[in-house]
C-alpha cells in the first residue's frame, strides 16, 4: 500500500500516452528508487519547461520561445510551410530533417461529428501568412483519414486564390509493408497514385 501522494503520482503519470497504472506504478517506483540521479533532474526540467512554455505566434508550434526555434531558423526554406493537423505531427516530420521549409500548425482536423469548424483551428492564421507573399509552395501533411482529407480539400478551396503551387503527401504501400496485410482504404490509394517504373 502506498500513500495518497505516491497513488497520486501514479495517477498522474498513468493520464501520459502509453503509460497504463501498471505501467505508471513501475515508473514511481523507479523514481523513487533513483531521486537523486531521476527525480529530482526530471522535476527541475518539469518545473523549467512549464514556466517557459509558449505557443509560437507564427506557425502554432510548441516552444519555450516565440517565435519558435523552427520560425527563427534563417536556414529554413522561407518559400514553403508544410501544413500539419497537430504538433506532434511537425515534431515527427521535423525529425526526418526531410523538409527544409517552415510549418503551421492547425491545431486539429475538421470533424462535423466532433464539431470542429474552420473557424476552431488554426486556418485564418495561415491564410494571413500565405496572404502576405513570397510562399511558392503549401504542402497540406494532413494525416489519411477521412477527416483528414476534407481537412486537406478544405484548404485547397481556401487558397485557391493564391499563387501557390498546393501538394500533400503521398498515400498508399509503406517501405517494407506487405499487400496481404494492407486495408483496402491504403491499397485502393496506391493504386490511384500508381507511377511509372523508371
Amino acid at each position: 500500500m502506498a500513500s495518497q501522494e505516491i497513488d497520486a503520482l501514479a495517477g498522474a503519470l498513468s493520464k501520459l500516452p502509453g503509460l497504463g497504472p501498471r505501467s505508471a506504478r513501475r515508473v514511481v517506483l523507479h523514481l523513487m528508487k533513483k531521486r537523486e540521479t531521476v527525480m529530482q533532474p526530471l522535476l527541475k526540467a518539469l518545473v523549467n519547461v512549464d514556466e517557459q512554455l509558449v505557443n509560437c505566434e507564427t506557425c502554432g508550434n510548441i516552444d519555450t520561445v516565440n517565435p519558435c526555434g523552427i520560425c527563427a531558423d534563417p536556414r529554413r526554406d522561407m518559400k514553403s510551410i508544410c501544413v500539419v493537423e497537430d504538433v506532434s505531427d511537425l515534431w515527427a516530420l521535423d525529425k526526418s530533417r526531410l523538409f527544409p521549409g517552415k510549418y503551421h500548425v492547425l491545431g486539429g482536423k475538421l470533424s462535423a461529428l466532433d464539431g470542429v469548424r474552420p473557424e476552431d483551428l488554426n486556418i485564418e492564421a495561415l491564410v494571413r501568412r500565405i496572404s502576405h507573399g513570397g510562399i511558392d509552395e503549401v504542402v497540406l501533411a494532413m494525416n489519411a483519414t477521412l477527416e483528414g482529407q476534407t481537412t486537406s480539400h478544405y484548404l485547397a478551396e481556401r487558397l485557391e486564390q493564391f499563387p501557390v503551387r498546393l501538394t500533400q503527401l503521398a498515400h498508399g504501400v509503406p517501405v517494407g509493408g506487405e499487400l496481404d496485410y494492407l486495408d483496402e482504404g491504403t491499397l485502393a490509394q496506391a493504386l490511384r497514385a500508381r507511377r511509372p517504373v523508371v
